[in-house]
């Protein structure tokens, strides 16, 4: 088992569970924790997410964990945020009112607006358009790769942030990224192998030993 920390935040919302076991199977210290503690001592953060936009972040600034995170960010702590948890990056989201987010990385969270016969949410599996080949989040996958999507809001931003995309009848912003803080709409931790090798791409550019099998 590495040494090498992560801290997947629990903030009471989040698909927990498989994203401890994702990143255990890779031969991490994996820790869910809601300590401002563990959060300080990680080498990486990731910031899952299920539900609606709203409460999640309301529970994450109940937590009193953002100026922990803030500081390890601030010091190159790398942040894998997911589905939800990505949507918090953003500067609001439309879901249910307007509502502020971390404002980390600039972007509005927008209803998905599809052509007619596409249903939302959108459930299912969906291949990725890499627009930022050096992104760790794609250094084993490469263009075109299948990720599993379930979601009803995306994150819209500027194409300096926008690391991939795919196609539902419109364009959506699959994955973002600034510097170490990164984030994906869809489930690595549901999305087998090809999930598997993304995390492990963002671990090891974060600093973890060692390449793994994936």
């Amino acid at each position: 088992m590495s040494r090498f920390r992560v801290c997947i935040v629990d903030y009471e919302v989040g698909n927990l569970r498989s994203v401890h076991n994702a990143i255990s199977r890779l031969g991490y210290d994996a820790r869910v924790s809601d300590s401002a503690d563990e959060v300080r001592r990680a080498d990486a953060l990731v910031l899952p997410g299920v539900g609606a936009f709203e409460p999640a972040m309301r529970q994450l600034s109940a937590s009193g964990l953002i100026g922990p995170i803030e500081a390890r960010l601030s010091r190159g702590t790398p942040l894998l945020g997911i589905c939800v948890g990505m949507q918090l990056l953003a500067t609001d989201s439309e879901e249910n009112g307007l509502h502020r987010g971390l404002g980390w990385i600039p972007g509005h969270v927008r209803r998905l607006r599809p052509p007619s016969g596409l249903g939302v949410p959108h459930v299912g599996w969906n291949d990725v358009r890499v627009l930022l080949p050096g992104s760790p989040l794609f250094a084993r996958t490469g263009d075109g790769t299948h990720f599993y999507f379930d979601h009803t809001y995306h994150f819209e931003c500027g194409v300096e942030h926008a690391a991939a995309t795919c196609d539902y009848g419109v364009t959506v912003t699959a994955a973002v990224q600034r510097e170490r803080l990164m984030g994906v709409q869809f489930h690595p931790e549901k999305s087998q192998a090809a999930g598997l090798r993304l995390l492990r791409g963002f671990f090891v550019a974060a600093g973890a030993p060692g390449p793994g099998p994936c």
